[in-house]
C-alpha cells in the first residue's frame, strides 16, 4: 500500500490530518526526515500558525531541498492551510522568504465592515479547475471549514483551483498544477466534503503508485 509522508514542523494538528487521511484508506508516516520523504509514494504538508516560524523550523530541520526535489520529481504533493502558504515565494505577515515554488504572495485580508477577520468557520468553495483530482464527486459549490487571516495571490491565475468569497472579496481557496496540490481550508475539519477530498487525493496517489509498477 502506498505511504503518504505527513511532514512534522511543529506547526500543525499532525494527528487530524493523519486521522483523515488514514480514514480516506491511507497509510502515513509522521516524519521530518529527508530520507523518509523521498521514499514515500506522496507528501502532505499541513500548518497551522504564523509564516515566518514554519519557513524557520522547515530550514533549521533541512527540509526545504526535500520539499522542492518531491514535488520535482512528480509524486502527488498536498499542502494544507499554512502549508499552502509556505509554497510562496513571501507573506505580509512575515519577514522570512518563502518556500517560492509558486510564483506570488501572500497578503492580508482588507477589512471591512460587516467582515471579521480571521475568516473563520464554513463557506463555499466555487471551482476555476472542475477536471482537479481534489474535486471528483463533490457538487458545485460544497462548504469548507476555514480559519486564516491571509490568503495566496498567485502571479499565474491558472494555478487557481477554486476560490472562495468573504466580505467583498474573492481569494484563492485552493491551487493545483500537474502533481501539486495545496487548499487553504482544512479538509480534515470539512466533514463528508473534507473526507472526500481527502479520499481523491488519497486515490490519485494510488493511480501515481499504481502507474509507476507498470512503468517498471
Amino acid at each position: 500500500m502506498p505511504v503518504i509522508a505527513v511532514i512534522d514542523y511543529d506547526m500543525g494538528n499532525l494527528h487530524s490530518a493523519c486521522k483523515g487521511l488514514e480514514k480516506a484508506g491511507a497509510t502515513t508516516q509522521v516524519t521530518d526526515l529527508a530520507i523518509d520523504i523521498e521514499r514515500a509514494d506522496a507528501v502532505v504538508l499541513p500548518g497551522v500558525g504564523a509564516f515566518d516560524p514554519a519557513v524557520q523550523h522547515l530550514r533549521t530541520r533541512g527540509l526545504e531541498e526535500p520539499i522542492k526535489q518531491a514535488i520535482a520529481s512528480g509524486k502527488p504533493f498536498l499542502g494544507i492551510c499554512l502549508g499552502l502558504q509556505i509554497l510562496f515565494e513571501g507573506s505580509e505577515e512575515g519577514t522570512e522568504p518563502g518556500l517560492g515554488i509558486i510564483a506570488g504572495q501572500v497578503r492580508r485580508f482588507q477589512p471591512e465592515p460587516g467582515i471579521t477577520i480571521p475568516h473563520m468557520g464554513w463557506n463555499e468553495l466555487e471551482f476555476t479547475q472542475s477536471h482537479c483530482p481534489l474535486w471528483q464527486q463533490l457538487s458545485g459549490s460544497p462548504r469548507v471549514y476555514f480559519v486564516h487571516s491571509y490568503y495566496v495571490d498567485p502571479v499565474d491565475p491558472t494555478i487557481r483551483a477554486a476560490t472562495v468569497t468573504h466580505g467583498s472579496q474573492t481569494v484563492t481557496a485552493a491551487i493545483a498544477r500537474d502533481n501539486l496540490m495545496a487548499v487553504q481550508f482544512h479538509p480534515e475539519k470539512s466533514s463528508t466534503t473534507g473526507l472526500q477530498i481527502l479520499s481523491n487525493f488519497v486515490a490519485q496517489v494510488n493511480r501515481c503508485a499504481e502507474s509507476l509498477v507498470v512503468s517498471h
